[in-house]
């Protein structure tokens, strides 16, 4: 009995293990795409790779004899393209921040994994994997530590009475500044609506440092009737 069928199907193993490793990361931090979905599209692109290399060997009788007409690349064409689809679904929009964008290029590089791994390539598939999981791992404790930028959107609504530069330096400071501010005037009701564009210079989580600048708003004493920040 030949052996190939058993070291084919050591490929397709060996590409599960290398995703599910990944997948294993994502599913510790809560990730909607975990351990199974990043085992699948590992071990799926595995397979793929290898049905597109022996399809490459099948050929048709021809007036000229015996002839190839498959082309061994656009298979595996085709799960780079598939990927591109399922990590779209993993990307979604919490409020002011974009997620999944980390998890979509994981199983982008799952896939890439697999079919590495189905090529055979298994040293260049383990060190790809270590490469991708030092990563996740490590540079999230490396984020920490050096300063980011981050915009949004402020929205106060006020009595008309109110010092607009008195709230303006309650907001500013080393972290936070304002790159733009909009007024709209209610002379009917004797408010005022400020939109101010802030931009953060931030260390770990923006969400922080916008919590804080609410609070610094609240504890000021200025009779703010509506406080949101603005989706955008």
């Amino acid at each position: 009995m030949t052996q190939e069928p058993f070291d084919l199907f050591f490929r397709i193993f060996i590409a599960a293990v290398l995703g599910g490793i990944l997948g294993i990361e994502r599913d510790i931090h809560g990730r909607q795409a975990g351990l199974r979905t990043h085992l699948l599209v590992a071990a799926g692109s595995a397979l793929f790779f290898i049905l597109s290399t022996h399809i490459a060997t099948l050929g048709v009788e021809s007036p000229d004899g015996f002839a190839k007409v498959t082309d061994p690349g656009r298979i595996a064409a085709q799960v780079v393209t598939g990927i591109g689809f399922l990590g779209a679904g993993v990307i979604l929009r919490e409020g002011f921040t974009i997620v999944g964008l980390t998890t979509a290029a994981c199983l982008w590089i799952s896939a890439a994994i697999g079919m590495t791994s189905g090529a055979g390539l298994y040293f260049i598939a383990i060190g790809t994997t270590t490469l991708a999981l030092s990563s996740l791992i490590l540079l999230r404790w490396f984020e920490q530590y050096y300063r980011k930028d981050a915009y949004r959107e402020l929205e106060l609504k006020f009595s008309s009475d109110t010092d607009v530069l008195k709230i303006l330096d309650i907001i500013k400071d080393d972290y936070v500044t304002i790159t733009s501010m909009d007024i709209e005037k209610d002379y009917e009701n004797f408010t005022t609506i400020a939109r101010l564009s802030l931009r953060f210079f931030y260390k770990g989580e923006v969400g922080i440092l916008s919590h804080k600048t609410l609070n610094k708003i609240e504890q000021s004493k200025i009779p703010i009737k509506h406080i949101k920040w603005i989706r955008h």
